[in-house]
């Protein structure tokens, strides 16, 4: 990846909205809830003998790995569970699989509003809807980079803060 990649400018503005220890936190839990809580509804819809859930995930995977192979194919990792977890939830019926979609989808938000909160500013899918593809990929950088990993990125998401 260069420095200057799509991708390296995509996180770069998601990494500036995310600058407070504690909103990073509150994303741990608020973007994991709310990626699995869109799964849950899309396992309920019949597609070709599959649900829509795998297809969905499918392709926002492939998405991910087009913007970095490695962190995609840890989006990969984390996505099966996911996916088993809500077709399972699923073959309860469409109101549980809706009720878990709707506390893990306003849970998650609810995680993440009191971190922009603490942040003082807003969530930066509202200067650009495509962070919402990048968070998930931010979180997995940061798993990653702890891990010792995509020590590349570093720069990146640590970096000074760009202004205002």
């Amino acid at each position: 990846m260069t420095g200057d990649s799509f991708f390296s400018r995509q996180l770069a503005m998601y990494a500036s909205y995310h600058r407070d220890t504690r909103n990073r936190a509150t994303h741990f839990i608020g973007i994991p809830a709310i990626v699995f809580s869109i799964l849950v509804p899309l396992a309920l819809v019949p597609i070709g003998g599959v649900s829509a859930a795998p297809l969905v995930a499918l392709a926002a995977v492939i998405g991910w790995i087009a913007l970095d192979r490695i962190i995609g194919l840890a989006m990969l990792v984390m996505m099966v569970p996911m996916l088993l977890i809500a077709e399972s939830i699923a073959g309860y019926g469409s109101a549980t699989a809706w009720t878990v979609f709707a506390v893990f989808f306003v849970g998650g938000w609810v995680f993440q509003l009191v971190g922009h909160i603490w942040e003082g500013r807003r969530p930066a899918l509202t200067d650009n809807l495509f962070q919402a593809f990048i968070g998930p990929m931010f979180i997995m950088a940061e798993v990653l980079m702890a891990l010792g990993l995509k020590q590349d990125l570093k720069a990146t998401i640590d970096g000074p803060s760009p202004a205002r």
